[in-house]
C-alpha cells in the first residue's frame, strides 16, 4: 500500500511538471508572438482644441492687436495681446492672457527688414513670442565685421530685436529614422506620401537635386527610388519616389530604434511650448520643446524661411527624419547648431505646408485601429491638441518592417514579458529532475536491501 502512495505521489508529480513546461512554454510563445505593453506610448488625448484656441483667438482678433501664441507649463494656451479688450476676450474663451508692447504687425515688419538687408551665411532669426522679441543669432562663423553691420540693422529697427551670438555653426544636417544613401549624401526617411496612384518619401529638400538615386544599403544594390522634386533654398523639402511605387507594408510607420517605430496617424501644426520627438539614424529618438515658428535660416547653402525652431538635438545624419508627437506628423529635420553632447538648436520643415505645395497626402494608419496597413489622410489636421509639456509621448508604438529579430531579442530580454513563463519552465524542469532523483534512490536502496537479503 505504502509503495502505491508513493508510485501515485510521482506520477501526479510529473503530470504536475510536464503541465507547467506546457503552460511556461503558451506564455512565453505569447510574449514573444505580441508587442510588450509600454505605457508611454499607450495614444493620449489632450484638450484638443487648447492650442486650436490659441491659434484661433489669434486669427480673429488679427495680428495688429496680437503677437502670438504659446502652450503653458501646464497645459493651458496663453495668448500675447496689446488691449484690454483682447484681454478679455481671451480669458473669455478659456486661454490665458499676457499684455505684451509689440504687435505681431510690429514683429513681422521687424523680420521684413532682416530679409531686405544683405544675407549673411551664419545667421538666424526668430519671432520670440514668449519675450515678444525678434531674436537674430549668429553663429561662429560671422565676422565680427558682419555681425557689427547686422547689429545696426537691427538698432534701426528699434529695442525688440535681441542680438545673440552662438556656438558652432548652422549647418544642413546631411548624411539620416531609416537612412537613405546617394552619391548626394546620407540623409534620413521622413513620412511616407501619396498622391493616390504613386508612394513617395517626404524628405528634405538639401539631401539631393531632382534624379538623385537612393539606395538602402551603401553599396548601391538596394535601390528605394529617386528623387522627382526639391525646394531648396527657400524651404526644404523634396519627394523620393519609390521604384515600385509603392511604399509596402509598415508605410505608416518611422522608426525609433530598436526595430519599433510609432504609427503616424495624422498631420499637424505645431505649438510653441509643445514637447515633440524626432528621430535619425545618427543619434536616435530624441525630444525637446517647440521654442519659435516661422524662423527664418541663411546657410551657407542658402537662405529657407517658414521653419520650426526647437531645442530638441540633432547631429549630422539627421536630415530629413520625422518630426512628431503622439503619433501626429509635424516636420522633417532641416538643420540647426549643436549636437546631442552639448545640445543645441535644430529646425525643422513644417510637413503641412510641404504637403499643400507637393499636392500629397500623409499615409496614415488605417482608420479602424488594426494596423492592417496604410491609408492616405484626409487633409492637413488643426494645430495639435495641448498637453503639459512634460505629458506628451510619440505615440503608439508598432514594429519596424525588416526588423523583426530585434524585436525578438528585445522581447525575450524582457522579464516583463517572459520572466513569469520561463520561472514556470524552470520550475517544471526542477520538478521532473527532483522527481528522477527520487525514483533513483529508492531504486538504489530497495537494490541494497535485495542483495543485503540474499548474499547476507
Amino acid at each position: 500500500m505504502r509503495h502505491a502512495r508513493r508510485r501515485l505521489v510521482r506520477r501526479v508529480t510529473r503530470l504536475a511538471a510536464v503541465g507547467g513546461l506546457l503552460l511556461g512554454g503558451t506564455m512565453v510563445t505569447r510574449a514573444v508572438a505580441s508587442e510588450p505593453p509600454d505605457a508611454s506610448s499607450v495614444p493620449r488625448t489632450y484638450a484638443a482644441s487648447a492650442a486650436g484656441t490659441g491659434s484661433d483667438l489669434v486669427a480673429r482678433l488679427g495680428a495688429s492687436r496680437t503677437a502670438g501664441s504659446w502652450i503653458g507649463a501646464d497645459g493651458k494656451p496663453v495668448v500675447a495681446v496689446t488691449d484690454e479688450e483682447a484681454a478679455a476676450e481671451v480669458r473669455k474663451a478659456g486661454a490665458e492672457a499676457k499684455m505684451v508692447d509689440h504687435s505681431m504687425d510690429e514683429l513681422n515688419s521687424a523680420t521684413s527688414t532682416l530679409r531686405s538687408a544683405p544675407r549673411v551665411a551664419g545667421t538666424a532669426w526668430v519671432m520670440d513670442y514668449r519675450s515678444n522679441e525678434v531674436v537674430v543669432r549668429g553663429d561662429s562663423t560671422v565676422s565680427a565685421a558682419d555681425w557689427s553691420r547686422m547689429t545696426k540693422v537691427a538698432d534701426g529697427i528699434g529695442g525688440f530685436v535681441r542680438m545673440e551670438r552662438t556656438e558652432g555653426t548652422f549647418t544642413t544636417r546631411l548624411n539620416g529614422a531609416l537612412p537613405l544613401l546617394s552619391t548626394a549624401g546620407r540623409c534620413s526617411a521622413g513620412f511616407n506620401v501619396t498622391d493616390g496612384q504613386r508612394d513617395f518619401i517626404l524628405t528634405a529638400g538639401h539631401c539631393g537635386p531632382d534624379g538623385s538615386v537612393w539606395f538602402a544599403d551603401n553599396r548601391g544594390t538596394q535601390q528605394v527610388g529617386q528623387t522627382i522634386k526639391q525646394n531648396f533654398p527657400g524651404a526644404d523639402y523634396s519627394l523620393v519616389q519609390y521604384a515600385s511605387g509603392d511604399a509596402g507594408a509598415g508605410a505608416d510607420v518611422v522608426s525609433i530604434g530598436a526595430g519599433k517605430g510609432v504609427r503616424i496617424t495624422g498631420a499637424a501644426d505645431p505649438a510653441v511650448g509643445q514637447r515633440v520627438f524626432r528621430s535619425g539614424s545618427t543619434s536616435g529618438l530624441r525630444d525637446g520643446e517647440v521654442t519659435a515658428l516661422g524662423a527664418t535660416v541663411n546657410y551657407p547653402e542658402g537662405t529657407v524661411t517658414g521653419l520650426i525652431e526647437t531645442n530638441v538635438c540633432a547631429e549630422p545624419g539627421d536630415s530629413g527624419g520625422p518630426m512628431f508627437s503622439e503619433g501626429v506628423a509635424l516636420g522633417v529635420t532641416s538643420g540647426g547648431s549643436g549636437d546631442c553632447n552639448a545640445g543645441g538648436t535644430t529646425f525643422f520643415q513644417p510637413v503641412t505646408k510641404a504637403l499643400a505645395a507637393l499636392d500629397v497626402k500623409l499615409l496614415v494608419a488605417a482608420q479602424n485601429g488594426s494596423g492592417q496597413g496604410a491609408s492616405p489622410a484626409p487633409s492637413a489636421s488643426a494645430p495639435q491638441g495641448a498637453a503639459s509639456p512634460g505629458d506628451a509621448a510619440p505615440g503608439s508604438s508598432a514594429p519596424v518592417t525588416g526588423a523583426d529579430a530585434v524585436t525578438l531579442l528585445s522581447r525575450l530580454a524582457d522579464p516583463k514579458n517572459v520572466g513569469p513563463g520561463l520561472l514556470i519552465i524552470a520550475g517544471s524542469l526542477v520538478a521532473l529532475a527532483a522527481t528522477r532523483f527520487i525514483r533513483a534512490e529508492q531504486d538504489r536502496k530497495a537494490y541494497r536491501r535485495y542483495y543485503s537479503a540474499t548474499w547476507g
